[in-house]
């Protein structure tokens, strides 16, 4: 094997590795998206109602979300968490100091969540089903999956190469790579046309902003690195073999 290839494949390798570590971390994780508020410090009865809904079994999508929009909530693909006072007061709190201790609360979304029609009127089961948001959901929900579950079959392929002494086969590698790559860009841009779709439908309130937070710029970076070993297998792969071609070509001349 040409050193070239060698080192287009060793650095396929490592991206590759890197690519799925930065995807199954950003799967793993609850920071794709943060809301930004002032902080709930007192316990009234509309605070606890809105904190005892959050963490209810039946909360609907607007019920979740306007807890996010009101206590600094962050979302991921698996969970929704929110931060609210560690110590709460029926009465007004003591005066706030800089260690005003505050703690996570996180529920995740069942499966049964993730596959729930979404309403063209959030929380309104009779307003109709809005089947956009629906399937963007449910895409964003699978298409993570289905790339590492490439990248991992790849890699099996990858090594069935490495055993052969042959970097013929890493062409389907690349393939592979390339198809998550594609799935992993399919995820964030489902993503985000989702938010955008659900400030539409629910305008956040006062004094509260959004942002898409480091759990999604993981899978933004892993799908250029995606693309990028792709290119390299697919090159390595194809251009050893064109010149093993040539030279077995020449020799028989």
């Amino acid at each position: 094997m040409d050193n070239r290839f060698a080192t287009a494949f060793v650095i396929a390798c490592v991206l590759s590795l890197i690519s799925t570590i930065y995807m199954a971390a950003s799967i793993g994780t609850d920071f794709w998206y943060e809301y930004r508020s002032p902080i709930q410090e007192n316990s009234s009865d509309s605070n606890k109602v809105a904190w005892d809904d959050f963490l209810g079994d039946e909360a609907d999508e607007k019920t979740y979300n306007d807890a996010l929009f009101r206590y600094n909530g962050t979302m991921g693909l698996w969970r929704r968490c929110i931060t609210v006072p560690k110590n709460t007061y029926w009465y007004a709190p003591p005066e706030r100091t800089e260690s005003f201790d505050v703690v996570t609360k996180c529920m995740s979304f069942t499966l049964n969540e993730q596959f729930m029609e979404k309403y063209v009127d959030p929380g309104n089961h009779n307003s109709g089903i809005d089947l956009l948001r629906t399937y963007l959901w449910r895409c964003q929900f699978l298409l993570p999956f289905v790339s590492l579950g490439l990248m991992c079959f790849g890699a099996l392929i990858g090594l069935c190469a490495c055993i052969c002494r042959s970097l013929y086969p890493t062409i389907a590698t690349g393939i592979l790579h390339l198809l998550a790559g594609l799935c992993t860009l399919g995820t964030v841009s489902c993503y985000v046309a989702g938010i955008e779709l659900l400030h539409q439908k629910l305008g956040l309130p006062e004094n509260v902003s959004g942002e898409f937070g480091w759990s999604f710029c993981l899978a933004c970076v892993s799908a250029p690195l995606q693309f990028m070993a792709s290119a390299l297998f697919i090159w390595a792969a194809h251009t050893n073999r064109k010149e093993y071609t040539l030279m077995k070509a020449y020799r028989v001349a």
